[in-house]
């Protein structure tokens, strides 16, 4: 039976086909992280994937009991238009919150890191955006009965100020306002849609 692990990268290297490289990390009392790069495509798009935080299932901190088997398994993917390779090492502390905070990653989180995303990078804070839609969901059945399946959330970068406002009215107004603008939150160089 192959490790979820493996079924991962493959599902991952099927939706992006392209040169990979991959870097790993492993924070104390923590399963190791990997964060895949692809691309960039023919479009020019750099994605970042993280494998490992679907190993096992995310529960919260408040679960009377931690099921090894059942509960949601989710990975990230940062879609850039330019390669930011630093920002490896911020997507695997993104990703060990599952481990680290008991956070069960899930459409509409945030995360604020209270610093760059990469160096020189304006955003601090990321939004996870919808699975199912870049990257389909993945079937864990041949792991196990009762496995859930991965989901793959796109992770939105934030600047502080759009964080904030994000806290204060919700993720559907600043995703609103990120529409009406016509904001390209691919772009690594991009301003607030506040200003």
């Amino acid at each position: 039976m192959p490790a979820v692990s493996q079924l991962v990268r493959s599902h991952l290297a099927a939706t992006f086909p392209g040169p990979v490289a991959t870097a790993s990390i492993t924070f104390l009392g923590t399963q190791p992280l990997e964060v895949d790069r692809f691309g960039p495509d023919p479009s020019g798009l750099v994605r970042y994937a993280t494998v490992g935080v679907s190993h096992a299932p995310m529960h919260p901190p408040t679960a009377a009991v931690i099921d090894p088997v059942r509960g949601p398994r989710a990975e990230l993917v940062l879609s850039l238009s330019a390669a930011r390779d630093e920002v490896l090492r911020t997507l695997a502390v993104l990703a060990a919150t599952p481990q680290v905070e008991g956070l069960v990653l899930a459409a509409g989180a945030t995360l604020d890191l209270q610093q760059p995303l990469w160096p020189g990078a304006r955003t601090t804070a990321v939004m996870l955006g919808d699975a199912g839609g870049l990257v389909p969901d993945l079937d864990l059945r041949q792991v196990g009965e009762g496995v859930e399946p991965v989901r793959f959330f796109p992770v939105l970068p934030m600047t502080p100020d759009e964080a904030a406002l994000a806290r204060a009215r919700g993720t559907g107004h600043l995703r609103e306002l990120w529409l009406q603008a016509g904001t390209d939150l691919r772009d690594p160089a991009r301003v607030s849609v506040l200003r």
